[in-house]
């Protein structure tokens, strides 16, 4: 990876926009006459939101090999947004256009976007996972997963590996594949694009899109020297699509136990991703009518009184989060009309949170 990039980076090249806008129209008709379209996507994709790509002027692996730094600003994962290719891609999956997407990208934005994590292969893994060696469960904190042990250049561990080995098979039976800001100079990932670049003759169609020549340019039926966001607006467009808007999603679980007879009772709250991976996106929660304010997981506040009498078979919770998009804390009221019975009883919630960084506002539905 590091050891491919040149410590002068190839001059990235531009489409004049007359041809930019006749190739995003042809591109658009390829991907309304597709049965199977999948997506490859590297780091440029994720440059409009402020995190860098690896072999551009401005490159991770370029400023390593001319021994400097980086000069431009840069913005962490957890705080960027996801961009505008990154929506439209979770708007053309929404619509069942987009089949499958092999991502090499590390920053997590894809599945922070709405790709569902069954529609997609981190083949780098995500920073923003990590697991137990031990076990292998899976958990996603609200900040970068690294590693403990000192690591090279050449270390790309990030505590998640790809569990999907389909990438290949899709590739095989995909008849359109759009590759979104990569060189495709690291193998084997770049294997994937090149099926179906040689299949081209069964009628498969490879499309690139990005600043930099590749290696495997030749197979393209369609090359864009373009920014992805310059291209898949101007795509949208002419599919005359809307492209949706960020925003941020959180599951929350709040289990109760409730002994009516001895009043004494505990609440947990907890995260879990969209695949039910546990995730850690509180800073802290506090249980109104009690003083104790829990700021470390796991979240669990023992209480005592008459919940009819006393609060009204309503438990009010106040949701402290990481707050790396600014979101304002966040009161849940949990219903616990369920707990009627003498012993002890649950009463469980799960509760879909969704936050519009543009408005800062909250939405909460609760989902079960």
């Amino acid at each position: 990876m590091a050891d491919s990039a040149s410590a002068i980076a190839e001059e990235e090249k531009h489409e004049p926009l007359h041809i930019l806008d006749r190739k995003a129209g042809h591109l658009a008709k390829l991907i309304s006459q597709s049965k199977h379209m999948i997506v490859f996507t590297g780091a440029g994709i994720s440059t409009s939101a402020g995190i860098p790509d690896f072999r551009g002027p401005e490159g991770a692996w370029t400023s390593r090999k001319q021994g400097s730094e980086r000069t431009s600003q840069t913005t962490s994962t957890l705080q960027a947004i996801p961009t505008a290719s990154h929506m439209v891609l979770v708007a053309l999956q929404n619509a069942g256009l987009l089949k499958y997407l092999v991502s090499q990208n590390c920053d997590g934005l894809h599945r922070k976007s709405g790709i569902l994590p069954d529609e997609i292969s981190e083949l780098h893994g995500n920073s923003n996972r990590e697991s137990c060696r031990d076990c292998g469960k899976e958990y996603i904190p609200d900040f970068r997963a690294v590693a403990r042990y000192e690591k090279t250049v050449h270390d790309h561990r990030t505590g998640r590996k790809c569990v999907m080995p389909g990438c290949k098979e899709h590739a095989e039976t995909a008849d359109l594949c759009l590759v979104l800001g990569s060189s495709l100079t690291v193998t084997p990932a770049n294997e994937i694009p090149e099926i179906v670049g040689r299949r081209k003759k069964s009628g498969a169609k490879l499309v690139i899109c990005n600043l930099q020549s590749t290696p495997i340019g030749g197979l393209a039926s369609l090359r864009v020297f373009a920014r992805t966001d310059e291209l898949m607006v101007r795509v949208m467009e002419k599919l005359g699509a809307d492209i949706p808007i960020f925003v941020l999603r959180r599951r929350l679980v709040v289990e109760v136990k409730a002994d009516m007879a001895s009043e004494k009772h505990s609440v947990g709250v907890y995260g879990l991703d969209m695949d039910d991976t546990p995730a850690s996106f509180l800073k802290s929660v506090r249980l109104e009518y009690n003083r104790r304010c829990i700021t470390r997981e796991p979240f669990l506040i023992n209480f005592r009184g008459g919940l009819e009498e006393d609060l009204g078979m309503k438990l009010r919770l106040e949701l402290e989060f990481m707050g790396h998009y600014g979101e304002p804390n966040l009161e849940i009221v949990h219903d616990l009309t369920g707990a009627k019975g003498k012993d002890e009883d649950m009463v469980r919630g799960v509760y879909l949170l969704e936050y519009n960084p543009q408005n800062g506002e909250w939405e909460t539905t609760l989902q079960s």
